[in-house]
């Protein structure tokens, strides 16, 4: 085959693919990758322990398309069309479990009481919530991932706070006072689709509190209880009374009394609670969260989608092999001389490979992906374990971004193969920088520093671009390595790799131009 023959670079690379389909080995070996990584993955999700800390196999679902947990005691009462709520709380006091079968005075400084238009009870429904917090202040959170900070300082009978919500429409306003005459604006949420009629009044949750044990961090159950007063309503309130409603069956995934603990409400006080008179009021004790689901010690026994996908490090090692061979076994066999002979514009050439070997690795991770999602997430709800749901969007990335992971990986080693020109030392290479670094970080075998560190300036912080989990600050759990968190964000970890990838690419092509001259 001549130059003339080969022409552009489209001849050029249907002769590279032409000459990777004709290698059995080579095209099995990719489709082994995508089957390796549904086989591992399938593995993964046959054990543990079904539903070890949700009670059931189903988690709500929020506005957004994200798990979430949902449980609270409500006193609650409708409201039709536009109106305002206005509460003091007198007090935010809390019990948290010190150890099995005993408990102690303590406040979870996530727990939260204050007052909340929701769209019905059902879980997972849109809401909008101005409160006071164990450790935060005062706050505005709304559909689950919202988080507004509004003043610092803790809560007493001497010194209460007042907070206000006032709806217009779609639009829900907080506000806040230290003494009920002068007000400021905590923050604004538009909650699109909001029905006319709502239910709105007060709450108080609490998820479970982190506690420091001699093996690292643990949570306990904690439950927390919230005084109001000057209780004052404007607007289309229906007539008859407040109403008092447990929501969510149990704690859920992140908060943590048992299946049999209830929250109360208990009237104080006189009067009929929907005047002004400084007489009336409630006082209510709850457990749970109104959050987004994560991940770590506080959700054992929840999978999330990088559950379904841990075996991409061993469909990784398959493609790194594939494609370090495929430009190795032309320099064992003698055949870079002809390959280069027929194209000699070689950075062409290895473009040629690199789209070959990429294309091939992508299109296994993708359909590998593509299949355990969904397959992971069906069998995990058979099994009785629950299963963290993720927006459209984030399932999306992570199942192409699989494909993507894989074929930065290819590059990576075809470029590794050509510099070193042996198959094994080049595999070696790339699975001790790229797969060995992801395991030590992940199986909680180095500190959490030392995991961080790994997976900021390795190949392996690609692998970050499968990550499902968010963190967020109004939740607290282990955001570390071994439960799923990155340092970096799935796309800075993914241009870590590429990095990499180019580096060895770009060395790769000038080795070729000066050394196989």
């Amino acid at each position: 085959m001549t130059t003339a023959t080969l022409g552009g670079f489209g001849p050029l690379l249907h002769a590279e693919w032409t000459k990777f389909r004709t290698v059995r080995g080579w095209w099995v070996s990719s489709v082994c990758a995508a089957l390796v990584v549904c086989l591992v993955g399938l593995l993964a999700t046959a054990t543990g322990n079904a539903g070890a800390s949700a009670g059931g196999s189903t988690l709500p679902v929020g506005p957004g398309g994200e798990a979430v947990n949902d449980d609270f005691s409500f006193v609650h009462r409708p409201l039709t069309g536009d109106g305002t709520l206005t509460v003091a709380v007198t007090s935010l006091t809390g019990v948290i479990a010190t150890d099995p079968g005993h408990t102690g005075s303590g406040l979870a400084p996530w727990a939260k009481a204050g007052i909340i238009v929701k769209d019905g009870l059902a879980q997972g429904s849109s809401y909008a919530a101005v409160m006071v917090t164990g450790g935060h202040g005062v706050r505005m959170q709304y559909d689950y991932t919202h988080d507004v900070a509004g003043a610092a300082g803790a809560v007493s009978a001497s010194s209460p706070r007042w907070l206000r919500l006032r709806r217009a429409g779609d639009v829900l306003t907080g506000y806040q006072s230290a003494d009920g005459r002068t007000w400021s604006e905590v923050g604004t949420a538009r909650l699109a689709g909001l029905p006319d009629t709502v239910q709105a009044g007060l709450f108080v949750t609490s998820p479970s509190a982190e506690q420091s044990t001699g093996t690292g961090s643990g949570f306990v159950p904690a439950v927390a209880t919230g005084g109001f007063d000057r209780i004052a309503l404007d607007g289309g309130w229906t007539p008859g009374g407040w109403r008092y409603r447990q929501v969510g069956e149990d704690a859920g995934v992140s908060g943590s009394y048992t299946s049999d603990t209830k929250g109360t409400a208990v009237r104080s006080g006189s009067g009929s609670g929907s005047g002004s008179g400084s007489g009336s009021g409630y006082t209510v004790t709850g457990a749970g969260d109104i959050a987004p689901v994560v991940g770590g010690p506080a959700t054992s026994g929840v999978r999330t989608i990088e559950n379904f996908l841990v075996g991409a490090f061993a469909g990784l090692v398959v493609v790194v092999v594939v494609a370090a061979g495929y430009i190795t076994v032309e320099y064992r066999r003698g055949l870079i001389g002809l390959t280069l002979a027929a194209s000699p514009r070689r950075g062409r050439v290895l473009a040629a490979k690199a789209l070959v070997a990429g294309g091939v690795a992508f299109l296994a991770g993708t359909v590998a992906a593509a299949v355990m999602v969904p397959l992971g997430a069906a069998r995990s709800r058979a099994g009785g374990f629950p299963v963290l749901t993720v927006p459209a969007g984030t399932e999306a990335r992570v199942v192409v971004g699989t494909g993507l992971l894989l074929a930065a990986a290819a590059v990576l080693a075809l470029g590794v193969g050509t510099i070193l020109r042996r198959s094994a030392v080049a595999v070696t290479a790339v699975v001790v920088g790229m797969v060995l670094p992801y395991l030590l970080a992940t199986a909680s075998v180095l500190p959490d520093g030392a995991a961080e560190w790994l997976l900021r300036v390795t190949p392996a912080a690609g692998f970050a671009v499968q990550q499902s989990v968010v963190r967020y600050d109004q939740v607290v759990t282990v955001y570390a390595p071994s439960s799923g968190y990155f340092p970096l964000s799935p796309w800075a970890g993914f241009a870590v790799l590429c990095g990499y990838a180019a580096v060895s690419f770009g060395s790769a092509v000038v080795l070729l131009r000066r050394r196989d001259a």
